[in-house]
């Protein structure tokens, strides 16, 4: 099922997930919704936050990246912890379905090593670079109640409020569904 993305300015996006547990009910059937939700609005990743879930839980697919390693990069994170990232960070435009139509060049570290549960429940200790390192902290950063503009400088942050003003009360331009905080 194809659940709304939650808009800019919804408390649920500022809070930090809870724990997921084995028996967090309908966590398989979540786990699809979002997917299914990702896909239709031609997302590479989506943070249970953005569907109104405050839980520990993202997705990420980067097929649509031709660069990105690995080349099969779709997974399902549980209760991720982050444990370090490392280099020299990176300037790259990211954009984020809960702000549609905003886009900013955001700095990270190009690599990370990251603890975390698949839909199965396996533990995994995996290190990741470059894009898929950067889709894994934008998605983390929502699990945590961190927005991508929350890392821009105070200057663009001030440029953008009417922008994102008129998001979170559904005045954007978007082609898939969404839930806004504030009533037109």
């Amino acid at each position: 099922m194809i659940l709304p993305i939650f808009a800019f300015g919804s408390p649920v996006l500022r809070k930090k997930g809870e724990l997921v547990t084995k028996e967090t009910p309908g966590l398989k059937e979540l786990i699809a919704n979002m997917y299914e939700t990702m896909y239709a609005s031609s997302g590479i990743g989506l943070a249970a936050p953005q569907i109104g879930s405050s839980l520990r839980l993202f997705i990420v697919d980067g097929a649509p990246i031709d660069t990105i390693k690995p080349a099969n990069f779709k997974q399902t994170f549980i209760n991720p912890e982050i444990i370090t990232e490392w280099g020299e960070e990176w300037k790259y435009e990211e954009g984020c379905l809960s702000i549609p139509t905003v886009r900013e060049m955001v700095s990270r570290k190009p690599e990370l090593t990251i603890k975390y549960y698949d839909e199965d429940w396996v533990m995994h200790e995996e290190s990741f670079e470059g894009m898929a390192a950067r889709i894994i902290q934008h998605e983390y950063d929502h699990i945590e109640g961190v927005l991508f503009t929350d890392k821009i400088s105070g200057l663009k942050k001030n440029l953008l409020k009417g922008k994102l003003s008129n998001i979170s009360i559904g005045k954007v331009n978007h082609d898939y569904k969404m839930k806004f905080p504030i009533k037109k």
